[in-house]
């Protein structure tokens, strides 16, 4: 699974999609500097943009890891396992 997402923030450019946090929910970064971090929720009105903090979204992700290690999906686990390295470490 090799599937990037991106979107185009009015203000800040290209984001890159980090993950989904709930349903209608993720997280997106910066494409480049990966130091600003989104929480995009979709719904019946459009897109909404709702900026978080770095440690905010390292929290997101971790608890997105731990939730596919539970439930055993593993190929999900170290696309993101993989993205948290590279943008929190």
């Amino acid at each position: 699974m090799n599937a990037e997402t991106y979107l185009n923030h009015p203000t800040f450019g290209l984001l890159f999609r980090v993950c989904l946090v709930e349903e209608n929910q993720e997280l997106f970064t910066t494409l480049y500097a990966q130091r600003l971090f989104f929480m995009v929720t979709t719904g019946s009105d459009g897109i909404s943009f709702e900026p978080i903090g770095r440690s905010d979204a390292r929290l997101l992700v971790e608890n997105r890891l731990r939730m596919l290690r539970r439930t055993g999906a593993s190929q999900e686990f170290e696309v993101l396992q993989h993205i948290h390295k590279q943008t929190f470490q």
